[in-house]
C-alpha cells in the first residue's frame, strides 16, 4: 500500500511539473478522488517525491471554522463541476446550529456540516519556489466541499496555533471512503399535485421558504420550474448568462452570486467590473472576487420569480445537463428591502429589449 502512495505522490509531482495540472484533474486523470490524492501525501516520506504535504484535521467542522477569524484574510474557494468560486475577506461571525453553519461578512457562507467527512491542512512549494498553505475539506467520496487559501496578509502565528489545536492523531496516508447519499429519483410529473404547486409557489412569502416547497410536493428544483405558472419562470438562451454578467459590470449593477455545492453555498455580494472569455469559461476577475463558470456546462437557464412580503424576487438560475444547480444570481438585496430596479430591468430586458429602460413599478 505505501508503494502506491509513493507512486501517487509521483505521479501528482510529474503531473504539476510537466503539465502545471490542477489537483482535481490530476486525480481525474489516476482514476481517484482529489481527496484521496491529497490523503496520499499524508505521513512521512521523502521530500523529492512530492512538493505537498498534507495533515489530517480532527472532523469538529464547526469549531475549526469558527477558529478562522484570528487568521485575517483568506481567500475562501467553493465549486462544482462547472462553476469555481474564489473571495477573499475574513471569515466573522462564524456560527452552527442543527449541522448547518454560518460565516457572514465579505466571506459569506452556508455550511452544511452533515457532508462533511475529511478535512487536511496543505502545504505546496509552487514552481516559483512560493509555499502555499490551505485548508480542504471533503465529502465522504472525496469530492472537494471547500477549501481556505491563505494570503500574504493572513497572520502565520494563529495558523499554527489553529494547526496545533485540530491536528488528528491518525496521520496514516490514504483515506477511507464512503457512500454519498444518492440524489433521489425524480418522480413522474403526472404524479406532481401541479395546482397545489402553483398555488403554493404564488403564496410565497420569504425566498428561503422555496426549499420547503420543493420537499412538501416532492419536486426537483429544474421540475418545479418546469412545471411552474408562466408569470413565476421562463426559460432563456444560454447566452443570457454572459450577457447578464456583462451588462451588470458596464452598468455597475450590484448582484449576488451563489455557487456551492451539497456541503456549502458560498456568496459574491456587490458589482462586477471586468468579465473576460477564455475558451468555454465565462470568468470575473475583480479584486476580492473571481468567478470562473464554464458556459459549455451550462444545459438549462431559467429567470426565476418568486413571491414575498417584499415584493417579487428575480433570479437567474443555471443548471447542467443532469438538473444539477451550476450557479444562481440575484440583485444584492437584504431581508426588508424591495427588489433593486437596475436588476429587475437588466433581467426583464433579456426577454423584452424595452424593459431594460423602463421603471420598476
Amino acid at each position: 500500500m505505501q508503494t502506491r502512495y509513493s507512486d501517487l505522490r509521483q505521479a501528482f509531482t510529474s503531473a504539476r511539473q510537466q503539465h502545471r495540472a490542477r489537483h482535481r484533474d490530476i486525480a481525474e486523470s489516476l482514476a481517484i478522488s482529489e481527496g484521496e490524492l491529497i490523503a496520499s501525501h499524508v505521513g512521512h516520506f521523502e521530500a523529492q517525491e512530492s512538493p505537498l504535504q498534507a495533515l489530517r484535521l480532527k472532523a469538529e467542522w464547526p469549531e475549526l471554522i469558527a477558529a478562522l477569524e484570528p487568521l485575517g484574510e483568506l481567500m475562501a474557494l467553493t465549486r462544482n463541476a462547472s462553476c469555481v468560486h474564489e473571495k477573499v475577506g475574513i471569515y466573522r461571525e462564524a456560527s452552527a446550529q442543527h449541522g448547518v453553519g454560518l460565516v457572514l461578512g465579505e466571506i459569506d457562507l452556508r455550511l452544511f456540516y452533515r457532508v462533511w467527512s475529511h478535512g487536511f491542512a496543505v502545504s505546496e512549494r509552487l514552481s516559483d519556489g512560493a509555499l502555499q498553505r490551505s485548508l480542504q475539506f471533503f465529502d465522504a467520496a472525496g469530492s472537494a466541499i471547500h477549501k481556505v487559501f491563505l494570503r500574504p496578509q493572513s497572520d502565520l502565528a494563529a495558523y499554527t496555533a489553529l494547526l496545533s489545536a485540530f491536528t488528528a492523531e491518525d496521520q496514516t496516508p490514504g483515506l477511507e471512503l464512503g457512500p454519498v447519499p444518492a440524489e433521489p429519483s425524480e418522480r413522474s410529473d403526472a404524479d406532481i399535485d401541479v395546482p397545489g404547486l402553483r398555488a403554493a409557489w404564488a403564496s410565497l412569502r420569504d425566498t428561503h421558504d422555496f426549499f420547503g416547497l420543493l420537499k412538501r410536493f416532492g419536486v426537483s428544483r429544474t421540475q418545479a420550474l418546469r412545471l411552474a405558472d408562466a408569470q413565476f419562470v421562463q426559460p432563456l438562451p444560454i447566452g443570457s448568462v454572459h450577457e447578464l454578467i456583462s451588462r451588470a459590470a458596464q452598468q455597475g449593477v450590484s448582484i449576488m452570486v451563489f455557487v456551492g455545492n451539497p456541503g456549502l453555498i458560498q456568496i459574491h455580494t456587490g458589482p462586477v467590473q471586468k468579465v473576460a472569455v477564455m475558451g468555454p469559461w465565462i470568468n470575473i476577475l475583480d479584486p476580492g472576487f473571481n468567478l470562473h463558470l464554464r458556459e459549455d456546462h451550462i444545459a438549462q437557464v431559467w429567470l426565476v420569480r418568486k413571491p414575498t412580503v417584499d415584493g417579487l424576487v428575480s433570479s437567474l438560475e443555471l443548471f447542467d445537463a443532469e438538473g444539477r444547480n451550476i450557479a444562481m444570481l440575484f440583485g444584492e438585496r437584504k431581508p426588508g428591502q424591495a427588489e433593486r430596479c437596475d436588476w429587475r430591468s437588466l433581467l426583464n430586458s433579456l426577454t423584452d429589449p424595452a424593459a431594460e429602460l423602463a421603471a420598476c413599478p
